[in-house]
């Protein structure tokens, strides 16, 4: 298992964030969108890297971005806008511990060396803390527009995590070689199943992000992954609206909860139980300050799970 993976699992569940901090899926944040004039699920930036220094310091194990090539208002989500590797390095050197991961990067939208440079140049700058999840991608809109095969995906999808794994020397003419190259092998965590087949994924795969759901979902994928993987980590995320009242209530909405504190420890605590092993959390649906939501969690939630 590489460090990184290591870092991310060490106390057997740890807490991060998926970016972007923002919550222009309220009813608030959406009247601040339209007068700013950004399009449906196009987030307010304007605080982001204050806001991921801030996770860092207050302890959030991993911060997670997506990669999202193009803005389709059929998916009126645009992720958190920038470029993923180009970002991930902006955000290496503005933090100092927290975990980077993506969830994930497309693979076959995209150049396969100039990927692995990509992902092994954030790997050093950040000093090991990448985590590479990958995917091979479910908007058809975008293939075309890369001059990609939609229906062949899977395929360039196999193909680029062989080249990942051999570091590109089947592909590469003698003497030439693909620099930097990792020390260790990067951290491969797979999104979904990526149209492979469960075996071939437990093999090739050194973890797996799963979708959004309720721990009782997750005792059955789980199960699933552990069948195929062994004890390969089993990470997911949910869509969170922290409530004021400590006290409040857990309700269950489309992949999350709102709920006070006291039952998001609750809930936490189910998905450990679950085979969870890493939960980011997610914003947008967030009522409140994002800020403030941080550090309350951080104050009495992550103590929980966290070593101090």
């Amino acid at each position: 298992m590489s460090s990184a993976l290591r870092a991310l699992t060490a106390e057997g569940f740890s807490i991060g964030i998926e970016l972007p901090l923002d919550n222009d899926w309220t009813a608030a944040g959406g009247l601040a969108r339209q007068h700013a004039g950004r399009l449906p699920g196009e987030p307010d930036l304007e605080a982001h890297a204050e806001l991921a220094r801030l996770a860092d310091r207050l302890g959030y194990r991993a911060l997670w971005i997506r990669d999202v090539p193009l803005y389709d208002p059929e998916f009126g989500d645009a992720a958190q806008v920038f470029e993923a590797f180009s970002y991930l390095g902006y955000l290496a050197g503005i933090t100092e511990r927290i975990l980077l991961g993506t969830a994930a990067i497309v693979l076959p939208l995209r150049e396969p060396m100039l990927t692995m440079k990509s992902a092994a140049t954030i790997h050093q700058l950040s000093k090991g803390r990448l985590l590479l999840g990958v995917a091979s991608g479910d908007r058809p809109v975008e293939y075309p527009v890369f001059g990609k095969s939609y229906d062949s995906r899977s395929h360039a999808f196999r193909t680029q995590i062989g080249m990942f794994r051999d570091w590109g020397a089947t592909k590469l003419p003698a003497g030439i070689r693909l620099l930097p190259r990792p020390a260790e092998p990067l951290p491969l965590l797979v999104a979904g199943m990526a149209q492979q087949r469960p075996d071939w994924i437990g093999e090739q795969m050194d973890g797996l992000l799963a979708y959004p759901g309720t721990p009782v979902e997750h005792v059955q994928r789980s199960a699933l992954w552990r069948s195929v993987a062994g004890d390969k980590p089993y990470i997911s995320f949910i869509h969170l609206d922290l409530l004021a009242d400590p006290n409040a209530s857990l309700v269950r909405h489309r992949f999350g909860i709102a709920a006070g504190r006291r039952e998001l420890i609750k809930e936490l605590e189910a998905m450990k139980a679950a085979g969870v092993q890493h939960i980011g959390l997610h914003f947008r649906r967030n009522q409140r300050p994002v800020a403030q939501t941080m550090e309350e969690i951080a104050e009495y939630v992550l103590p929980v799970f966290h070593a101090k």
